[in-house]
């Protein structure tokens, strides 16, 4: 048996999330009945660095699997693109060590969301980008994003239904880059909670738009109380980016 590590990019606007569901239809469940194909009907799980909600998409997820197959990278590559549907594509392939874990030895994740603006929404921007129809300070944003930056516990930024007890986490950077169509929100750290990001760019949402003091994103994260942080940020302009590990 030899463990596999795998990269893939999907678009999550026609799944409920990555993590397999009851009565729903998942990105894990397609990529597990793919490699199931491939390995003659014996089942084959996946562990995934996390998981992603419904709506949310990712350049650069990353999961392992244990398989008994021989195959170069880029015939595991060939191979599985050729049983998936379209919008969800394998990037990369490669056998790694045995001791290998998607998730447990994740040390930084890097996650992106994209905001579009105009006079009207942008249609075949719907499940890519999200609409924000006013005026944001960019100075402003840059200003309350570095209030992130650094060691906290963000039970204030992150969902009530969020599973673990631990809520502390490092964010090394959060970056706000304003585009010709709006503007891109970068946050790097070493672990996200669920809904995290999204809460953060409602936060810089209103920040931007002078609603939220920048100075106030400290009192924030104090409370440690979901009721005293921002709405949560629509999911389909979240991209889970790039997933670091040691080597």
């Amino acid at each position: 048996m030899k463990r596999i590590k795998a990269i893939v990019a999907y678009d999550g606007s026609a799944y409920s999330g990555f993590q397999i569901q009851k009565n729903s239809r998942t990105i894990q469940e397609m990529i597990e009945k793919a490699l199931t194909r491939m390995h003659k009907g014996e089942t084959t799980k996946i562990v995934s660095s996390g998981r992603t909600d419904a709506g949310v998409h990712a350049k650069g997820q990353v999961f392992h699997f244990d398989s008994p197959i021989h195959m170069s990278g880029e015939s595991w590559v060939r191979a599985l693109n050729g049983l998936l549907p379209t919008n969800i594509v394998i990037q990369h392939v490669e056998v790694v060590s045995s001791d290998f874990h998607a998730r447990y030895d994740v040390v930084g994740k890097t996650y992106k969301y994209f905001l579009h603006q105009g006079e009207l929404p942008n249609p075949f921007k719907h499940h890519y980008s999200t609409y924000f129809p006013y005026q944001l300070d960019i100075e402003l944003m840059r200003k309350g994003a570095q209030h992130f930056v650094g060691t906290y516990d963000f039970t204030s930024f992150c969902s009530a239904k969020t599973e673990k007890d631990n809520k502390v986490r490092t964010i090394t950077a959060v970056e706000v880059d304003q585009t010709d169509e709006g503007f891109v929100f970068t946050f790097t750290g070493n672990g996200f909670l669920y809904n995290m990001v999204r809460i953060m760019v409602g936060t810089l949402l209103n920040v931007g738009s002078k609603r939220l003091a920048a100075e106030k994103i400290p009192q924030l994260i104090a409370a440690k109380d979901r009721k005293h942080a921002n709405k949560t940020a629509p999911a389909q302009g979240l991209y889970l980016w790039e997933v670091y590990y040691d080597n």
